[in-house]
């Protein structure tokens, strides 16, 4: 069970890897004022949601505590980055603050991770 967890674990960081990759590559259009969401970041988020459902379903069917207020506002922030970049993802051009909002949605969602004990 520990190598399916820890193979998840590396999936869900290549998916957060993608989704702020994403966004640190749209920095410059950023201020430019002509920065987008690439297909890079939905995949990255939809990745994150994928493997964050199965890891808590792993770590509880191995009887791991889970945290489940920290799951929660780490779910919440996700559903708000997948709905900001799935709704806007066609656009040539996002507003400035809807793409921050975006990466720091996703620099939260981050340290919650590593931070929250």
């Amino acid at each position: 069970m520990d190598v399916l967890i820890h193979l998840f674990v590396g999936l869900h960081i290549v998916g957060i890897a993608s989704l702020l990759g994403g966004f640190l590559t749209q920095m410059k259009a950023m201020g430019q004022g002509t920065a987008r969401f690439v297909p890079a970041m939905l995949h990255g988020a939809l990745t994150m949601l994928v493997t964050g459902v199965i890891l808590v379903g792993l770590n509880q069917a191995d009887d791991q505590p889970v945290n489940n207020i920290k799951i929660g506002v780490k779910l919440a922030l996700l559903i708000v980055i997948l709905g900001l970049v799935y709704v806007k993802r066609d656009e040539e051009k996002v507003d400035k603050g809807m793409f921050g909002l975006v990466g720091l949605l996703t620099t939260a969602n981050i340290f919650i991770a590593v931070l929250w004990t």
